[in-house]
């Protein structure tokens, strides 16, 4: 079956436009040209992706973000027309997974959207000879068979970035990761300054879910100006 990904833009052209290429891959795509529209797909349809733009007039796309949040943890690209690290920061902490700036390449969306999906459909999937089948450390337990997450016993539900952070930090545990080496092999791109603060986000959230203490961690610590590290 061909991945579902929602398109949300209130620029008809635009969303139009990125439809054609995405369908030209093989996606099925739903497009919807306001939030209210989004929402109601959101809720009403199962995707593999959805790439969404912030400025929308009536439910901006911070807000489709969480509502997808809520319940999914399929992949989210947003887009936006403002070069903020403000907005980005925010987008990040939601629950985003990627962040395209207006004006961009259609050529450029779409491999973001094919990586996005390849680590998405990839979640988890390693095969049991690359290591053990589920990795234990101080009551945290990843299993990469079934891609999941248990804190005590309780179930955790992670994005695929997310996953793949704390799953690559306890293949290295007991060693310093620097960040960007984590960044590198997680987000499969070159490190630029900027890429930290994305980096911080994403444990930050990923602490959250887990409950891990920033002050005093139980299983995610960061070595200041160095990385971070779960020790066995």
């Amino acid at each position: 079956m061909e991945p579902r990904i929602l398109v949300v833009d209130d620029e008809k052209t635009i969303a139009d436009l990125v439809g054609i290429y995405l369908r030209n891959e093989g996606y099925d795509v739903t497009l919807a040209y306001n939030g209210a529209d989004a929402a109601r797909a959101i809720l009403g349809q199962t995707f593999d992706l959805a790439v969404l733009d912030i400025m929308l007039p009536d439910i901006d796309g911070f807000e489709l973000l969480s509502t997808i949040r809520a319940e999914h943890t399929y992949p989210v690209i947003m887009l936006t027309a403002r070069d903020s690290q403000t907005d980005k920061i925010e987008g990040l902490s939601l629950g985003a997974d990627d962040y395209v700036v207006k004006p961009f390449r259609p050529l450029e969306l779409v491999a973001r959207v094919k990586a996005q999906l390849r680590r998405y459909t990839s979640y988890g999937s390693r095969e049991k000879e690359d290591g053990p089948s589920i990795i234990s450390i101080k009551g945290l337990e990843i299993n990469p068979d079934a891609h999941s997450v248990t804190v005590d016993g309780k179930p955790v539900r992670c994005t695929p970035l997310e996953y793949s952070i704390l799953l690559y930090l306890a293949e290295n545990q007991g060693r310093v990761v620097p960040v960007e080496d984590l960044f590198r092999a997680v987000w499969n791109e070159e490190f630029m300054a900027s890429s930290n603060n994305t980096v911080m986000v994403h444990i930050r959230h990923l602490r959250e879910k887990i409950g891990d203490d920033a002050a005093n961690p139980r299983f995610i610590k960061n070595i200041w100006g160095v990385g971070y590290t779960i020790e066995g």
